[in-house]
């Protein structure tokens, strides 16, 4: 069974900074791309970021761009993303998911609010 449960959202001022962690399992996390989506209270869901199997090809939404940073470590099955200079309209649930566009599998989320 493909379980992914993400970890480490939380509230920050604006201008803070969040690592979010998304353990896989349940399939060979090694093989597979992965991404990062979220979706704000009241919006359709929106692509973050994503990684190649291997970790060598990352591409990110232009919102977030320069101050997300996604990686992965296979031998952990783990996913991160590297949250910097929070800003109020990054507030949204976080999900990890397997694979690229469209997505199979989805985690549950992780809330990130960014409030002052």
């Amino acid at each position: 069974e493909v379980q992914l449960v993400e970890s480490g959202g939380g509230f920050v001022q604006p201008g803070g900074s969040l690592r979010l962690s998304c353990a896989a399992s349940g399939f060979t996390f090694s093989s597979y791309a992965m991404s990062w989506v979220r979706q704000a209270p009241g919006k359709g869901r929106e692509w973050v970021s994503d990684i190649n199997s291997g970790g060598s090809s990352t591409r990110y939404a232009d919102p977030v761009k320069g101050r997300f940073t996604i990686s992965r470590d296979n031998a952990k099955n783990t996913l991160y993303l590297e949250m910097n200079s929070l800003k109020p309209e990054d507030t949204a649930v976080y999900h990890c998911a397997k694979g690229y566009y469209p997505y199979d599998y989805w985690g549950q989320g992780t809330q990130v609010t960014v409030s002052s």
